[in-house]
């Protein structure tokens, strides 16, 4: 007979009291980051197994190799976000699988080494930006604060560093659904990210530019009446200061610079995404405000396991809604410690929000969904990541171009209108129209997608 020295009911009593303290720090048994460096990048030691196996945790209710769907959701409903089990009811299915307990199956490794040679030399200055501790640099690369104490560093670490990668080009298949789950629109939509500061890999390095966070374009490459639509975020380390934001409407054929307002609007017709959705801290941090944590706790979501190599282009398959392809198929499994974290656009005051809980796995501060308020506080949208280490155990990987290692990498979305019942599915691909590919530390990727003469071109 098995003794459970911790069971579900302990946890939900460490979870309720640390909340209610207000601590954040990461771990039940031990702090997180001293498990991860004393056990290999291990993090089974600093929680009970039974918040490291879904099959525990259930007491054999539920088990790798399962699924939720309509006939079992409510029984694990408060695993669950409230979307995710509004979807369910409309017949979406989720598959459960076993987690890493290895963070390196959570981050790029690179990115966690960093982010362990560098604890400790974080701190704040007096606008809230991130510098090295006893100095006025930026930040130099990983995580900020792997073991935060407040909510605001729990964000910060997510908003310095959106992809985890040098640079990124994201190939995107975007399908615009409707309330039954029929295509109004389908785009195909680069993503382009440049990290200026905080740099581990590709030279120079750890700043391109010093006065810098990133520079990030997502470019349109069909339909035909979209195509070379382009915008161009130009993001300033200073986190008060809202980015230089540029488009290239094609029609025009010229640049264009938008208001900081236009980071509310659809990204094209009929998106259910704004520019500020992006990566769940799409605008710079303390551009938003009041920072709490709401609730800590278990949660079954997707941080691993959602690379579909058995497609040609990576496609997820789709189920549910009255088509039966509303929602992609995720792959879940259980997080033991998600941060559910709640800012509100104080610097923003028409935004169409009125504040987001983000949930963070605790593990890597990786952000693993979002949950938007319209402004009378009833949840309006939606947007939740799944992601993956391109490796299918079986020779088959997507490489790190730096590194010739398999690439750690977000792999889908969905953001749903949860009022319209309107969802967009985005889908990283191996390739898109116009010949583009998915990409990670690519040294080509400023000059090609980054700058006004790049959209400027693209458009042409």
């Amino acid at each position: 007979m098995h003794v459970i020295k911790y069971d579900v009911e302990f946890t939900r009593r460490h979870f309720l009291e640390s909340t209610a303290r207000g601590a954040v720090g990461a771990g039940v048994l031990m702090p997180l980051w001293d498990a991860i460096g004393k056990y290999n990048g291990d993090v089974s030691a600093a929680y009970p197994e039974e918040l490291l196996s879904i099959e525990k945790y259930t007491k054999g209710r539920l088990r790798p190799g399962a699924v939720i769907d309509k006939s079992n959701a409510a029984e694990f409903k408060e695993l669950l976000t409230p979307v995710d089990f509004l979807q369910v009811q409309e017949g979406r299915v989720i598959d459960i699988i076993e987690g890493p307990t290895e963070v390196t199956k959570l981050n790029p490794v690179e990115f966690l080494e960093a982010t362990d040679r560098n604890r400790g030399k974080a701190t704040f200055d007096e606008k809230g930006n991130v510098r090295v501790k006893g100095t006025t640099d930026p930040w130099i690369g990983g995580i900020p604060f792997p073991e935060p104490k407040t909510a605001q560093e729990v964000i910060c670490c997510h908003a310095l560093g959106w992809g985890r990668h040098d640079s990124l080009g994201y190939a995107i298949r975007d399908n615009e659904l409707s309330a039954d789950g029929n295509t109004n629109y389908s785009y195909d939509l680069y993503w382009a990210e440049v990290q200026a500061t905080g740099r581990l890999m590709l030279d120079p390095k750890p700043y391109m530019d010093p006065t810098k966070t990133r520079f990030n374009t997502a470019v349109y490459t069909s339909p035909t009446d979209v195509a070379g639509t382009s915008y161009l975020s130009v993001w300033n380390y200073d986190q008060t200061q809202f980015p230089e934001f540029h488009g290239f409407i094609p029609a025009f054929k010229r640049i264009r610079r938008f208001p900081t307002n236009q980071r509310f609007e659809p990204m094209a017709p009929g998106s259910t995404a704004y520019l500020s959705d992006a990566w769940m801290v799409g605008d710079p941090y303390m551009t938003w405000g009041n920072f709490q944590i709401v609730k800590k706790q278990p949660m079954l979501l997707g941080p691993y396991g959602n690379w579909n190599w058995k497609d040609a282009n990576y496609l997820l398959p789709v189920d549910g809604g009255r088509s039966g392809k509303k929602f992609m198929r995720y792959k879940f499994s259980l997080v033991p410690e998600v941060f559910v974290v709640q800012m509100e656009p104080t610097g923003y005051p028409r935004a169409p929000y009125s504040k987001k809980w983000i949930y963070f796995d605790a593990r890597t501060l990786t952000p693993l969904c979002q949950i938007m308020f319209d402004r009378r506080g009833q949840i309006w949208k939606q947007w939740e990541n799944v992601y993956d280490t391109m490796d299918n155990g079986q020779g088959q990987t997507l490489p790190d171009l730096a590194t010739g290692k398999p690439v750690w990498s977000w792999i889908a979305l969905h953001c749903h209108d949860v009022q319209s019942g309107n969802v967009g599915n985005w889908n990283a691909v191996k390739q898109i129209s116009g010949g583009y590919k998915t990409l990670y530390n690519d040294p080509n990727v400023y000059n090609q997608f980054c700058t006004m003469s790049a959209i400027q071109q693209l458009g042409a």
